[in-house]
């Protein structure tokens, strides 16, 4: 079973990514090399490399595979970086941006998730990946600046401390919206001004925190 895993992820990279325009290298290698179907439920593995989000508990989920790519291509990066992700959940994009980056710091807002991922990405072998249980939104001041910073949840409006938190030349990728759809937004830090780009139309699970969405039932 696990050559029949390895050789849909191979397809899944060549159909949903390469054919959707996909062209980073970097961020094709990656994908080609995290076992996604590690980071799903058990009885989920045999879609793990299907054309969508999955869910992995604690009213989360993992990612569509074309969104963890173009998220992770947009943030540029060239490896020996130092990266910011808001969101860990299962841990599947801090693996990818681990497989370019130097450093990856990520941060979870559900203790179970965050214990959850941290086993799982020790046992995968990572070294260059923190996983801190807290409140996201508000960065990781002390250990900014970040070349770059990846938000995997669907904000009401671009988090101040992670603009703050930027390097000269970093990026944010963030899904910025209400809480039924968002836009990719890309903002980038050049001499202490942010430019916002937009990017595509997306789906998260809200961001929840100081400078997100209080609460799921206060929205």
């Amino acid at each position: 079973m696990q050559d029949d895993l390895d050789d849909i992820r191979q397809r899944m990279v060549d159909d949903q990514l390469i054919r959707r325009g996909i062209s980073d290298e970097l961020v094709i290698r990656a994908m080609r090399k995290v076992p996604r179907h590690k980071f799903v439920p058990k009885e989920m593995q045999t879609s793990a490399y299907d054309d969508c989000a999955l869910p992995i508990g604690e009213g989360q989920t993992i990612s569509q595979p074309y969104m963890v790519a173009i998220m992770t291509e947009k943030l540029g990066l060239s490896g020996g970086e130092k990266v910011l992700e808001v969101g860990t959940g299962s841990g599947y994009q801090s693996a990818v941006l681990a497989e370019i980056a130097k450093e990856v710091y990520t941060i979870e807002k559900v203790p179970a998730l965050a214990e959850r991922s941290r086993n799982m990405l020790q046992g995968l072998g990572y070294k260059n990946i923190t996983v801190i249980a807290g409140d996201g939104t508000e960065g990781l001041k002390e250990k900014s600046p970040f070349d770059g910073i990846i938000v995997t949840a669907g904000a009401p409006e671009i988090p101040k401390p992670l603009t703050e938190q930027l390097s000269e030349g970093g990026k944010l990728v963030i899904p910025v919206g209400d809480v039924f759809s968002q836009t990719l937004m890309v903002a980038t830090k050049h001499k202490g001004d942010i430019k916002i780009e937009e990017s595509i139309g997306c789906v998260f699970v809200p961001l929840i925190g100081k400078y997100g969405w209080k609460s799921r039932e206060s929205r």
